[in-house]
């Protein structure tokens, strides 16, 4: 523990910038894995990758060896059987996708179309499944279905989801205000845990909000209820209002918070998996750092020997050395309190000398990995006196 203290002394500031990069990464990728099937398979890189470590270190060379090459076709199965995921992921991550705005300009009147055709559907005793585009395109996560390109109304919407219409069992999907597409099967979600009392509209609701930023509302047949799959969460809509309102959210027309308010919930809204994030970084970055080279400068000081007898010191009585060394950070830390010391000879004081230069071999380490880089001063002037 002490050591660690010790090494916590010599963190820069570049040191804190790239842990908290790197937490940041680590906790978007955790948030992002946690709402996809990736999570397991993360997991199952880690022990993969843990087993490997341990017969490392226990050098069991045969066990070391096959999981090496399971760990090189598993990152490879990784980019062939998640590419959409992956795809999805650096999308979000690119700085374009923070400057995007919304595919339509606000609330109009296809809003109310929707609203107003999801509860007439309700009263008929209709089920139904409506997507909304936003910023991602859902091309990629959805199949079949036949283009229409239509204005969105109310009645139109109705027709499309009667049990006597060829594409009542699909998904309708908008894309900037009007029908793009009808009859779409959409993919089913990837989490664990959902109601069982969930028919397959909801379970593709929430699939697909999974994957991407677009709104989805689901009428059910059976209970005659109204919800809305946004980021994976479902909630239950009652009246035409909170539709539009759900969209107008959407959609730009966002309550204005202050920025402490902002700056608050981005600290502290799920602030356990950010402080775990951040503690697997650290941990990870004490064990890498300490193999990093580094430098740092010490004030030693200067023992002397072989001083005449007749002659005595008078200054400076405390010389201490300005030193510059460099090496790998675990070696260097503690290095203060670690007994290194510049060693002058005096030797040459009874012929009269009072300057000594001092050299990078003059400077004894604990260690040879260190290297000194400079010295200053190089030399020292004492003033002697003799014993009386």
């Amino acid at each position: 523990m002490l050591r660690i203290l010790e090494f916590l002394a010599y963190l820069r500031w570049q040191d804190m910038l790239d842990i908290l990069l790197l937490s940041i990464l680590a906790y978007w990728l955790y948030v992002w894995f946690q709402r996809t099937r990736g999570l397991k398979v993360l997991l199952g890189l880690a022990a993969i990758g843990g087993v490997f470590a341990g017969a490392k270190v226990l050098g069991l060379f045969l066990t070391s060896s096959l999981f090496q090459i399971l760990w090189q076709i598993a990152l490879i199965l990784i980019v062939v059987v998640f590419q959409p995921e992956l795809r999805e992921f650096f999308e979000k991550a690119s700085p374009l996708s923070w400057f995007g705005r919304a595919s339509t300009e606000g609330p109009s009147q296809w809003m109310e179309a929707i609203g107003e055709a999801l509860f007439s559907l309700v009263r008929s005793g209709l089920g139904g499944l409506v997507v909304v585009e936003r910023r991602d395109r859902v091309d990629q996560n959805i199949s079949g279905g036949v283009f229409l390109h239509a204005e969105t109304t109310s009645a139109l919407l109705l027709s499309i989801f009667q049990k006597t219409s060829p594409l009542h069992d699909g998904a309708v999907v908008l894309r900037s205000g009007e029908i793009w597409k009808a009859g779409c099967y959409l993919p089913l979600a990837l989490s664990e845990g959902l109601p069982q009392s969930w028919g397959t509209r909801h379970r593709a609701a929430v699939g697909l909000s999974e994957r991407c930023d677009a709104i989805i509302f689901v009428v059910s047949e059976e209970t005659g209820r109204v919800s809305v799959a946004s980021r994976g969460k479902v909630e239950e809509v009652t009246s035409p209002e909170q539709v539009i309102q759900a969209l107008e959210r959407s959609f730009g027309k966002r309550e204005r918070k202050p920025f402490v308010r902002r700056l608050t919930e981005m600290a502290f809204k799920r602030a356990g998996a950010k402080l775990v994030s951040l503690g697997v970084v650290g941990v990870i970055w004490l064990f890498v750092a300490g193999r990093q080279d580094a430098q740092v400068t010490l004030f030693l000081p200067v023992e002397t020997r072989n001083l005449p007898e007749q002659w005595e010191i008078v200054e400076p009585l405390d010389p201490r050395v300005m030193v510059t060394i460099k090496g790998m950070r675990k070696d260097l830390v503690g290095l203060e309190n670690s007994g290194a010391f510049v060693e002058m000879d005096l030797s040459l004081a009874k012929l009269g000398r009072r300057t000594f230069r001092i050299g990078k071999g003059d400077v004894i380490l604990p260690t040879h990995e260190l290297e000194v880089v400079k010295v200053e001063p190089t030399e020292i002037k004492f003033r002697f006196r003799e014993r009386g």
